[in-house]
């Protein structure tokens, strides 16, 4: 490969935090010009450091970085967009209170402050309409659904004239209409020659829209392969070293007696408005009823009315013939209700170390009842066992959970649940942004959870899981069930057109 076809070519990266963690040992990551490259690795691999190099978030502590040829070093992002280098991450960085106009005149100021507000539109509606990716200028952003605001993100990177577009787990978000559309947006970007690097942890994704896909491990890279010329199952194995299964085994469900039962449910969202509109679900022991539907649709405030940290307008919540409606989140633990909430960061402490984190919803097994005292050495052996059962890569138990990887953390959120041994099991997002090692393990957890008889709602965005993992599915629009039913009384079709709002 000649360096005129080469956009990215980073040459023996590392990087060691002043803790002493070791990130990155040596990486080689070379992209084309043009293509759409993946990149792949479990959690603590090293993908979102490397790329954070890249755009110049944090600096390599040896190596040497080239960008269409020229090498470069960056003291902070605005270097990297300067250099044609644009980033979407998971989590959004636009202003929530502003148009989507205001949000695209403050990306273009970051690299020309005499830019005008008209010259910003104009701008993207010429992205628009050569990416097809459609926007409504004129709307405040956290009015927008999520798949929306992605496109604004996106597009705030291309009128900065990107020519290097780095997608943090883009689909994680979007339904499958979405996910479609944007691939094809991908694609038209391709022909024009931006480069893009795709992080994903869905090997179909890989597949169906990368070129070539490179593969770390533990800080160091596996290797770079030819996307055709590969399996999903190679993909896995060169990611985990071992075989892993994409069909899990799953017993037919002995559904038991009611545990968890929402009647009538109205719930209002942070602004005051209807988000849960009259929701009625019944949960039963030994089953799991998948939640599905597109991110701002009112599941959110479904699971926080359900876990005690939101006000029910009207309507009950029944845990055990118990109605818990007006009990505190603490008084529902107690009665055996655990959540894992769709965010880490409403979730964890960051501040926090691993033990302190697992101790949150661990209190009443932690605190002591004579002495009204925390109970350390109790905390220390339940963290241990989260650590060992999720696999969490993590130099020891006081380690801050800032300092832990995105798929880490989310290990630790889920794993203090699932050591309780709860009766009610409120789930959101359990694998989002976990490698198939560890999406496996939670997923293969949480049908044992349901063959021991417990009741688990399981609240998920990946259709896929919905799927595999579902007793029964029941799908949310615009905070009201559009149906219930068995998997195989939905395709991936159907279920897309209801999270869209279609009864067809």
């Amino acid at each position: 490969m000649s360096q005129k076809e080469i956009a990215v070519e980073m040459r023996n990266i590392h990087k060691i935090y002043p803790d002493g963690v070791v990130a990155l040992k040596g990486v080689d990551f070379i992209v084309k010009k043009g293509e759409i490259h993946g990149l792949l690795g479990e959690n603590g691999a090293g993908k979102t450091t490397l790329m954070r190099i890249l755009y110049g978030e944090i600096k390599p502590t040896k190596g040497e970085i080239k960008i269409f040829g020229e090498r470069v070093k960056f003291s902070g992002p605005w270097d990297a967009i300067r250099k044609g280098i644009g980033m979407v991450y998971q989590h959004f960085t636009l202003v929530p209170t502003f148009t989507v106009k205001e949000n695209l005149f403050l990306s273009l100021l970051s690299i020309n402050p005499k830019a005008t507000i008209d010259e910003a539109i104009e701008k993207a509606k010429q992205v628009s309409k050569q990416t097809g990716l459609r926007i409504p200028f004129d709307r405040v952003i956290e009015e927008l659904p999520i798949g929306v605001q992605q496109r604004v993100e996106i597009i705030k990177s291309l009128i900065r004239e990107a020519k290097i577009l780095i997608l943090d787990e883009p689909t994680s978000v979007l339904t499958p209409v979405e996910t479609k559309d944007l691939f094809e947006a991908l694609l038209k970007l391709k022909q024009q020659g931006i480069t893009i690097i795709f992080i994903t942890h869905k090997l179909k994704e890989v597949k169906e829209i990368t070129d070539h896909v490179t593969v770390l491990r533990r800080g160091q890279v596996v290797g770079t392969v030819e996307t055709s010329k590969v399996t999903e199952k190679d993909l896995a194995r060169m990611m985990v070293e071992r075989e892993i299964l994409f069909k899990l085994e799953k017993k037919p469900a002995k559904p038991g007696r009611e545990v968890l039962v929402v009647k009538d449910l109205e719930v209002y969202d942070d602004r005051g408005l209807p988000a849960v509109k009259g929701v009625t679900l019944t949960v039963r022991e030994g089953e799991i009823l998948g939640l599905a539907g597109v991110q701002g649709n009112g599941q959110k405030e479904l699971a926080e009315a359900i876990a005690g940290m939101r006000p029910v307008a009207s309507g009950k919540i029944i845990i055990d013939d118990i109605d818990v409606t007006q009990l505190s989140a603490f008084e529902r633990y107690k009665l055996g209700l655990a959540y894992v909430p769709d965010s880490r960061k409403v979730g964890l402490i960051y501040d926090m170390n691993i033990v302190e984190n697992v101790a949150l919803t661990n209190l009443y097994r932690i605190i002591s009842k004579k002495s009204r005292r925390m109970k350390w050495g109790v905390a220390e052996k339940i963290a241990s066992e989260v650590i060992s059962k999720l696999e969490v890569v993590a130099p020891s138990l006081s380690t801050p959970i800032k300092y832990l990887s995105g798929g880490n953390q989310q290990k630790v959120m889920v794993g203090r649940e699932i050591v309780r041994e709860p009766r009610a099991f409120v789930v959101t997002e359990p694998t989002q942004g976990l490698d198939v090692a560890a999406t496996e393990f939670i997923r293969k957890t949480l049908i044992h959870l349901r063959d021991e008889g417990k009741a688990i709602l399981l609240i998920s965005t990946d259709l896929d899981e919905i799927l595999q993992l579902s007793d029964r599915i029941a799908v949310i629009y615009e905070g009201k069930i559009m149906a219930i039913g068995k998997p195989e009384e939905f395709t991936l079709e159907r279920l897309g057109l209801l999270m869209g709002g279609v009864h067809a």
